[in-house]
C-alpha cells in the first residue's frame, strides 16, 4: 500500500495525538487519588499504546484488521459524594483534561477517515475512533457516578 504525502502527514498527526494520550493517561494514573480512576487511566493508556502500534503498522504499509473485541464498560462505585473536597477536585481536573483530550482525538480521527483512500485504513481508523469515544464515555460515567461536572 502506497500512502500519499497527505496521508503520511495525517498519520504523523495521529501518532502525535496517540503519544500525547499515552503520556497523559500514564501521568494522570499516577496522580489520581481514587484507585478506580488510577486503574481506568492505566487500562486506557494500554489501549492507546495499541492505537499507536496500529498507526505505525499502517505507516509501514500494513493494515491490521480491527480487533473484534470491544472494551468492557467498567462499573464504578461512588467514591466522592456530593460536595467538594480536595481529592475530588484533583480527580475531576484529571478527568476533565482527559475528556477534552478524547474529544480532540476523536475529531482528528473523524477528519482522517474522510482523507484516506484505502477502505481498510478507513475502517481501521473508524474502529480506533469508536474506541476513543468509548474512553470518553467511561470517563463521563466515572464523573457522573462521583458527582463531578465537567
Amino acid at each position: 500500500m502506497e500512502l500519499t504525502q497527505k496521508e503520511k502527514d495525517l498519520l504523523k498527526d495521529l501518532k502525535s495525538e496517540e503519544k500525547l494520550c499515552i503520556e497523559k493517561y500514564t501521568k494522570h494514573s499516577s496522580c489520581a487519588k481514587d484507585p478506580q480512576l488510577k486503574n481506568l487511566f492505566s487500562q486506557i493508556a494500554q489501549i492507546e499504546q495499541g492505537h499507536l502500534n496500529t498507526l505505525e503498522q499502517i505507516e509501514s504499509g500494513t493494515v491490521p484488521a480491527p480487533s473484534g473485541a470491544q472494551s468492557a464498560q467498567p462499573t464504578f462505585t461512588e467514591t466522592y459524594p456530593a460536595g467538594e473536597n480536595e481529592e475530588k477536585k484533583a480527580d475531576c481536573y484529571l478527568c476533565t483534561d482527559l475528556l477534552d483530550t478524547e474529544k480532540h482525538a476523536s475529531g482528528l480521527y473523524n477528519t482522517c477517515i474522510f482523507e484516506f483512500r484505502d477502505e481498510n485504513v478507513r475502517n481501521t481508523l473508524n474502529h480506533i475512533q469508536k474506541e476513543e469515544q468509548e474512553h470518553g464515555k467511561m470517563i463521563y460515567d466515572y464523573m457522573s457516578k462521583n458527582n463531578m461536572s465537567a
